[in-house]
């Protein structure tokens, strides 16, 4: 039952880090493989807020132009930038 909560959370995400922006996808959908089971559940918590913002945002957060206010969200954000480069 657990596996399958799981699954269905992490194909939601996956769904959500579709942005329609190769750069985006490319990102979100890396850190999604790579690094989401090993996140602890207030990085998750992180991670889900990060995919509501606007891809725009996003961007500028994600190509270093801009650094989040919210202290949880840039933590995920330098994660994501750091997982693009590993």
């Amino acid at each position: 039952m657990q596996t399958d909560n799981s699954n269905i959370t992490r194909n939601r995400l996956a769904w959500q880090c579709r942005r329609g922006m190769r750069e985006l996808d490319v990102l979100l959908l890396g850190f999604l493989e790579q690094r989401y089971p090993q996140l602890g559940t207030g990085d998750i918590d992180s991670f889900t807020r990060l995919l509501e913002y606007p891809d725009n945002v996003l961007l500028e957060w994600l190509l270093g132009h801009m650094v989040p206010s919210d202290r949880d969200v840039a933590h995920i954000v330098q994660e994501i930038r750091h997982a693009a480069v590993s």
